[in-house]
């Protein structure tokens, strides 16, 4: 039996929008991918059970970083007080974090990407959608220095979901960015609180936070949030940014398992993978505790000022008609 791909025209929060649904039914695999709401994949199945949280108001209340996969674009996490400089002009972001003190996550989330192609074959189903700022985000063109485009290609195959990336600077300067992906997982068969769900995501340093933003450079992973060996999360709350980011194993494409989530009542556990471009990690668990996140990116929050201060924060820039790539990929390891 072949991969099928669905689309159906659904209506929320006032926006009609095209909702992309990709499965193969006798292997229980399916993802729903929602071009009009940041090409967030807010359904992922392995064997017919969900690995994803979504919010129960989504179809009504979409809100763009709550549920599924956010993807980040083009900074992941917060900018402080929204401000920044590049090559000598100063840029002023929304301030729309909860505190309403500093920008956060980009722009990619909060609006409709263009859809340019999708396919199917017996092993795999794929789509394939851009976000350019000027085009996509146009009232965002005075925020942010340069034009540029991420491309994304989610792929879905029985045990996994691949998450391909890809930056073009479309500009005649420097473009400067980062990436991130802000999954929320839940464990499938389980209670729907996350103290039983074993967690192992090895790091060697933790970028110290003040109001979550960092307050200096990195430092040892204190005892309370060392994840260097598989255990509960218990009550612990996490909001927290690594660095020097470990390796649980390495695949021969060259994928580094960054992270694996499980449960001490249940087999299997969901893991993440990424290329070597995603260097810091946030672990992060909602204040309704209905979902672990465990999110890459490919540098520390408010990255662009560290960076400006002389600390290896991971930002990034690209001459114009330069390219950067990078893949995650969740797999769902029966343990069988």
């Amino acid at each position: 039996m072949l991969y099928h791909i669905e689309t159906e025209e659904r209506t929320a929060a006032g926006h009609t929008s095209t909702v992309y649904t990709l499965s193969r039914r006798d292997v229980g695999s399916l993802a729903e991918i929602h071009p009009g709401f940041g090409f967030n994949c807010i359904r992922w199945q392995v064997r017919g059970q969900d690995l994803l949280f979504r919010a129960a108001d989504w179809d009504e209340n979409p809100l763009p970083t709550r549920s599924g996969v956010p993807i980040l674009f083009p900074f992941p996490n917060r900018i402080r007080n929204g401000l920044f400089v590049h090559q000598g002009r100063s840029y002023q972001l929304p301030k729309n974090d909860s505190t309403h003190l500093n920008s956060i996550h980009g722009f990619s989330p909060r609006n409709r990407w263009r859809v340019v192609g999708y396919g199917a074959r017996t092993n795999e189903a794929w789509v394939h959608a851009d976000f350019r700022i000027s085009s996509e985000a146009p009232e965002a063109a005075d925020f942010w220095p340069g034009d540029g485009i991420l491309s994304v290609v989610y792929r879905l195959t029985p045990e996994a979901l691949r998450i391909e990336m890809r930056v073009k600077n479309l500009g005649d300067s420097a473009f400067p960015f980062g990436v991130g992906l802000h999954p929320y997982f839940r464990f499938p068969s389980t209670d729907s609180d996350c103290s039983r769900h074993v967690l192992h995501a090895p790091a060697r340093s933790i970028w110290p936070l003040k109001a979550n933003l960092p307050s200096g450079d990195l430092q040892p992973v204190p005892d309370e949030l060392n994840w260097n060996r598989p255990r509960r999360l218990g009550e612990t709350e996490l909001d927290a940014v690594y660095g020097n980011l470990g390796v649980i194993r390495s695949d021969n494409e060259g994928l580094l398992q960054r992270a694996s989530l499980g449960h001490g009542e249940q087999t299997g556990q969901i893991e993440v993978w990424t290329s070597a471009e995603f260097r810091e990690s946030v672990l992060f668990t909602p204040p309704h505790r209905n979902a672990v996140c465990i999110e890459p990116y490919t540098c520390v929050t408010d990255a662009i000022n560290l960076q400006s201060q002389g600390i290896d924060a991971g930002w990034k820039e690209l001459a114009p008609e330069g390219e950067w790539s990078g893949v995650v990929e969740f797999r769902w390891n029966s343990a069988e």
